[in-house]
């Protein structure tokens, strides 16, 4: 698996992905039929982009063709490339939330729903893995608006923000001295974990995390460029400034990145983020910095994010 943007040495199969998100949150699989390469290994449905088409409109025919069913609307959501044997392919995965009609096995191939998190149907076509990862994760995410404040304020904030329903966190007390700041740091990923919430800590991410269900670490600019895949964090974010870093990001195995911009004046704005990144075709889950509301999720969704990180 590759981020987008490396160039190919064989040519490139553009391939539109339909990820398609049930109301209750189980998005569609299927296997390949008889007949095609990797056939049983299962995927999330799609096909080749013809000719004069656009991804969006590739994907609706592959859909219709494949599974009987008409979709209403798809969104952008990252754009991997991977080298198999048969083929070096440009995956450009889709959120689909609407369509009419039930999928039908139209190809003869098997369909299942699969549940964020469920344990994965077998085998797996490599290219889907990350993106059975990338489902778990929510369209919001929280950091704590004021820093400075005494522990117990950081922790009372942690644990009211967890209990109104917040699901991914971006934890930064890197303003504590070394001794406080981790053993806040010891404390806060426990809370988290009571609750079953990826808790990203940006405080020291030199160092492992705790070993906690869903302990976590984020990159701030200067580690990204500096650090080396380890494989060692349940889930690893990072900030990002350029498509430079969005690749970076992937390349280290990233889960998400939050797009920060360039830093110049013009990138001030959440709508100017938005903006921007929709043209980035990004590699992995996309969070803008954004106040809350239906509008800026819907924006930021239409540009390719994953979703808005908010700060409370």
């Amino acid at each position: 698996m590759s981020a987008a943007g490396a160039a190919p040495a064989r040519p490139v199969t553009e391939v539109a992905v339909g990820v398609l998100i049930r109301a209750d949150g189980a998005v569609l699989m299927a296997d390949r039929p008889a007949g095609k390469p990797y056939a049983g290994y299962w995927e999330f449905p799609g096909g080749k982009i013809e000719d004069g088409e656009t991804v969006e409109q590739a994907l609706a025919r592959e859909l219709a063709e494949e599974l009987g069913i008409r979709v209403q609307g798809s969104l952008p959501w990252t754009v991997l490339e991977h080298d198999y044997p048969h083929a070096y392919v440009r995956l450009h995965f889709r959120r689909v939330y609407r369509w009419r009609g039930e999928p039908q096995p139209v190809e003869g191939q098997r369909l299942q729903f699969h549940r964020p998190g469920a344990t994965a149907p077998t085998p797996l076509l490599p290219a889907a893995v990350p993106a059975l990862r990338w489902i778990q994760l929510p369209s919001v995410m929280a950091r704590r608006a004021a820093a400075g404040a005494p522990a117990s304020v950081a922790l009372d904030w942690l644990r009211d923000a967890l209990a109104r329903g917040v699901r991914l966190v971006l934890w930064d007390e890197s303003h504590r001295a070394p001794a406080e700041r981790t053993a806040v740091a010891q404390r806060a990923r426990a809370l988290a974990a009571s609750y079953g919430v990826p808790l990203l800590d940006a405080a020291d991410a030199g160092a492992p995390s705790a070993v906690l269900a869903g302990a976590g670490r984020f990159l701030k600019p200067a580690q990204l460029r500096q650090a080396v895949p380890s494989g060692a964090d349940r889930w690893l974010g990072a900030a990002a400034g350029s498509r430079e870093d969005l690749l970076r990001a992937a390349a280290l195995g990233c889960d998400l990145a939050v797009w920060e911009g360039d830093g110049s004046a013009t990138m001030g704005t959440a709508d100017a983020r938005v903006a921007a990144l929709a043209a980035l075709q990004a590699p992995l889950p996309v969070y803008v910095p954004a106040p809350l509301s239906l509008a800026a999720l819907a924006a930021a969704h239409r540009a390719g994010a994953h979703g808005l990180l908010i700060e409370l």
